[in-house]
């Protein structure tokens, strides 16, 4: 008998198609048993910080003792970071015998991401998981992930994205995202804009949902130390430390512990300690991540206007008086010009890689709106190529930034895992 190929199969679902709508999805699972209703869940959307969200919330879970699903997109190597249990990732033998096993089940056709959240929601299920933690894919309302029942909707907060897919307006992709709150259900929000609180309250009305705002119902208080306080609606914690880089985890941690303390009201025991340890062993790789210090090589998975706006407060604060040498690729859907008329000012040298995927927007491209602006970038060959340059010309003090998508993200973690490596002296094999 021919063994099932799960890479195979998975490239035949083509990872670049999208499709909004849960019947597919939902029917695959009824056929393999509804296994994403054996475990409460916490679902995680908005447009930025949703990944470190749920890592912080699922470490601080773990550290309580209890048996934490984790889900999460896209993978930056292996796909078998997307799905983690008690924080192993799940191994690739596992994933094959799932995706046999889902492919044997599917009688409608499932998109990449439907196979896969599939697979984690069967995963979870035999590993018998105390809880869930879940991020949404794309928008909200008909992600494959929606079809859990949450205890909680964790939506960070709503910027312009996908609009092609989304809607051409904050109020519209708000609706979208708004689709994960259920009925007498809770959602925490660290959104800010008026026409997305808007749209938000009147979802949860409709829904008989209960809106729980940062800045609003719960609290942060940032300290000289650089430590944290957390004042919620019935929890006080002082002098934490944030796991990740950038004040603007400060938001993504508040909307950890406001769904830690709704979770207590479900049953759950956290203590303090739980929270400070899991915070202590949160990781998320490429926000913010230094990969090495001789350059300094920052890492970041920003990929829309609102996730660069953030970095460049990151460099500004953090790295000022460094010159900063950028590698940038981006994906042609997203609006690349925006992102980078936020950040080719600080930038002295620019390398533009291509991406090995057909959504990428092609270096020339990027060159030229460079240009446009008056800034000078060089084509690289690869994403390799592109590290080897700014390590050549890269002085003492200077900080190489690679951003603008995680598809670069992955690219560049893949190169340093087969760099040579000692802090005086780094080279590509």
């Amino acid at each position: 008998m021919k063994q099932f190929n799960s890479g195979a199969y998975l490239s035949s679902l083509n990872i670049d198609v999208m499709r909004f709508g849960l019947e597919s999805i939902s029917d695959l699972l009824a056929g393999l048993g509804h296994p994403q209703n054996d475990y409460p869940s916490v679902l995680v959307g908005g447009t930025n910080g949703k990944g470190s969200t749920a890592a912080m919330l699922a470490s601080i879970l773990e550290q309580s003792g209890l048996n934490v699903g984790l889900y999460t997109s896209p993978h930056l190597v292996d796909v078998c970071e997307r799905i983690v249990v008690g924080g192993v990732r799940i191994s690739r033998r596992d994933l094959d015998a799932l995706i046999a096993e889902i492919s044997r089940n599917v009688r409608q056709p499932i998109t990449y991401f439907e196979c896969l959240t599939a697979a984690a929601f069967l995963f979870f299920s035999r590993k018998r998981v105390d809880i869930a933690v879940c991020e949404v894919g794309l928008g909200g309302r008909l992600d494959a992930t929606n079809v859990a029942k949450p205890l909680a909707s964790i939506i960070t907060n709503i910027a312009l994205e996908h609009t092609d897919y989304l809607g051409k307006t904050l109020a519209a992709i708000a609706g979208e995202k708004a689709g994960i709150i259920k009925p007498n259900g809770i959602c925490i929000t660290a959104a800010t804009q008026k026409r997305v609180l808007d749209v938000l309250s009147n979802v949860c009305a409709t829904q008989n949902a209960r809106l729980v705002r940062l800045g609003v119902d719960i609290n942060m208080k940032s300290h000289r130390d650089k430590s944290v306080t957390y004042e919620g609606e019935e929890r006080t914690i002082k002098k934490l430390t944030l796991p990740l880089r950038g004040r603007h985890q400060t938001a993504n941690l508040a909307l950890a512990l406001a769904a830690v303390e709704i979770l207590e009201t479900k049953g759950f025991r956290i203590e303090d300690s739980a929270v400070r340890g899991g915070l202590a062993h949160t990781c998320w790789e490429a926000r913010g991540e230094i990969l090495c210090s001789r350059p300094l090589f920052l890492l970041d998975g920003a990929h829309n206007p609102a996730g660069i706006t953030t970095l460049c407060r990151i460099l500004k604060k953090d790295f000022f008086g460094r010159r900063i040498i950028l590698i940038f690729s981006a994906l042609a859907d997203k609006d690349y010009r925006r992102m980078l008329g936020k950040i080719l000012p600080l930038a002295d040298r620019i390398f533009l890689p291509p991406l090995s995927t057909k959504r990428a927007c092609p270096p020339r491209q990027l060159a030229a709106f460079a240009e446009s602006l008056g800034h000078s970038a060089a084509i690289s060959r690869s994403t390799a190529s592109a590290v080897r340059q700014a390590f050549r010309c890269a002085r003492k003090g200077d900080l190489i930034v690679a951003c603008g998508s995680l598809y670069l993200a992955g690219e560049v973690k893949e190169i340093f895992s087969e760099m040579v490596c000692c802090d005086k002296k780094r080279y590509v094999k």
